[in-house]
């Protein structure tokens, strides 16, 4: 089996989930941006860590504060919660973002001047807010669990305001992570509607086009050069959607394309739910997937990673050839040389004596030899 063919098809699959997945993902973001069902997971959040289930309490008192009333439009009214929120809750009218320092502090303010914003908590010539001026007027927050809290960062604090402020921050972030994850799942399950629904409308079978790129190497090369040219800068939604159209692939609904029996529904049926389930992972993850499979396929084909290689010229001569036995004698013929794997002197130009002035061929006894020069000083 051609492992490039391989790498190839799993490029070409992986561009298409790209393409698709960052579909569903801009239509996931227009139906957030008019539901704001984060707003709604937020306001859910912030009752759960006051212990105001109905909001009509300390929510209340917090959400319009002066400190974080400018992040919605409208006066903070509390609406009748259900044990759960639906996927697609409504939080229109709700704030999408609370900074935990804006957090921290209006519920600082609060214990120390109270919930309500008048002439008497406005007055400049009350004392600065102090862990100590917080403590003797900690029953402003009428609830017990969250004066417990305060009370905790009050005494952890060791007489620094901005200790206890940093402990509250705390405490509302860990908050905000559970409330993330139940945002996160409601994402998904909608992201997984809206992917069911693109993938059939625009038939994109995955089983379907992994057996059309496996035999066809034209279209399979057209789709390679596609998303080679995709992984400098992610596609945008329109750019996602004009490249599905472009391409010439079995994508879309044309006439003879309808599944014929049972096992042919079950096949394309399979296809779309596989497509669905990958555009579930996000655009961000098959671009990240589509760089690394582009990585892969340059390693296996070194030539077209660095095309000047080849054009460097032949490689330098092994030991024992000619032409480099020539370059490094001078020029002197190779018959000349002793073959071997390491290149030799040449001989004398008279051929007739060795190198211990006696004839060739003829052995040198001991006490002919000459007398050494040189040597290891003791």
């Amino acid at each position: 089996m051609d492992i490039l063919r391989i790498v190839d098809l799993a490029t070409g699959i992986v561009f298409i989930f790209l393409l698709v997945s960052t579909l569903c993902s801009a239509i996931r973001e227009g139906i957030e941006a008019f539901f704001k069902t984060r707003a709604a997971y937020l306001e859910r959040g912030i009752r759960a860590l006051l212990d105001d289930k109905d909001g009509k309490g300390l929510t209340t008192s917090l959400l319009n504060h002066p400190l974080l009333y400018g992040q919605f439009l409208k006066e903070y009214v509390p609406k009748p919660l259900g044990k759960s929120l639906p996927v697609l809750a409504n939080g229109r009218g709700l704030p999408s973002y609370i900074p935990a320092r804006s957090f921290a502090l209006a519920l600082l303010d609060i214990a120390a001047r109270g919930p309500a914003t008048d002439a008497v908590s406005s007055d400049p010539s009350s004392p600065p807010m102090t862990v100590q001026s917080i403590r003797e007027r900690l029953l402003n927050i009428d609830n017990p669990g969250v004066r417990r809290v305060l009370l905790t960062a009050l005494d952890t604090s060791r007489g620094d305001l901005d200790l206890a402020r940093k402990s509250l921050e705390d405490w509302f972030n860990s908050s905000m992570d559970r409330v993330s994850g139940w945002y996160k799942r409601s994402t998904q399950w909608v992201l997984l509607v809206v992917a069911l629904v693109v993938t059939v409308g625009v038939n994109v079978d995955t089983l379907a086009l992994a057996d059309f790129l496996y035999h066809d190497p034209a279209a399979r090369s057209a789709l390679v050069t596609s998303a080679e040219s995709a992984t400098k800068q992610a596609p945008s939604s329109a750019e996602a959607a004009a490249a599905l159209e472009k391409l010439d692939l079995p994508i879309g609904w044309k006439a003879g394309q309808l599944p014929k029996g049972t096992l042919g529904w079950f096949n394309r049926s399979l296809g779309w739910l596989i497509t669905a389930l990958a555009a579930m992972l996000g655009a961000p993850f098959w671009f990240d997937v589509l760089n690394r499979t582009m990585m892969l396929r340059s390693t296996l084909k070194p030539t077209e990673k660095n095309p000047e290689a080849s054009s460097q010229g032949p490689p330098l001569p092994g030991p024992g050839s000619s032409s480099s036995t020539s370059a490094i004698s001078g020029g002197v013929p190779s018959e000349s040389l002793i073959a071997s794997d390491r290149v030799l002197l040449p001989r004398d130009p008279g051929g007739e004596a060795d190198g211990c002035g006696q004839p060739h061929g003829e052995p040198t006894r001991d006490e002919e030899l000459p007398a050494a020069i040189g040597g290891v000083e003791p």
